[in-house]
């Protein structure tokens, strides 16, 4: 039988489960999401001796984290930042291209993953230079009951490039649209 991979083992915390992540580090993340995200070119940066394709995909690794975060916590703000002006974002609303197209119908699968009550995981995460792919879900707290989950393929130039391309595969179970008042839960950028 083949062996069952840590996809967290070497990530600065494990958002595979609820509950893994300390309060302490939380703001931590949040605070690294903001000085990465200020660290992005105007420009994507080239991959070459100068910017290693090994030091994107650790880059990648330190960010991924602070999306997490991000996204518990509900931080459009700092969610929109990680993209591209030109980001070119692929999925079954889409597809969008550039980062005003997608932001309304975003906000609202945001809101609703990062509802109160909810808890969003993502079970599986890999690297590869500048490709980062991983599976997420989100759990009512109170019944288990899954409410959405999905796929995602970014292609992100590390720190100083930000993410380009996305492609989404999304199921939502329980809501489509949010509710107001979950919007206005949502950091705005």
């Amino acid at each position: 039988m083949k062996n069952r991979t840590n996809y967290y083992q070497d990530l600065a915390a494990d958002y595979s489960r609820p509950g893994q992540v300390a309060e302490s580090l939380q703001s931590d993340f949040i605070a690294l999401a903001l000085k990465i995200n200020e660290m992005q070119e105007k420009s994507p940066p080239v991959i070459g001796d100068d910017y290693p394709m090994s030091q994107v995909e650790q880059e990648n690794k330190e960010w991924w984290p602070t999306h997490c975060e991000a996204l518990r916590q509900g931080r459009g703000d700092i969610l929109t930042g990680e993209y591209r002006q030109d980001l070119v974002y692929f999925c079954q609303d889409g597809p969008y291209y550039g980062i005003e197209e997608q932001k309304a119908r975003e906000q609202h699968w945001w809101a609703l993953i990062a509802q109160p009550g909810v808890t969003m995981t993502w079970p599986i995460v890999m690297f590869h230079g500048e490709f980062v792919w991983f599976e997420w879900n989100c759990i009512d707290d109170d019944t288990n009951e899954t409410l959405a989950k999905g796929s995602v393929a970014w292609v992100r130039r590390g720190h100083r490039g930000g993410c380009h391309f996305k492609g989404e595969q999304l199921t939502f179970y329980r809501d489509v649209f949010s509710s107001p008042e979950l919007l206005q839960l949502i950091s705005k950028s």
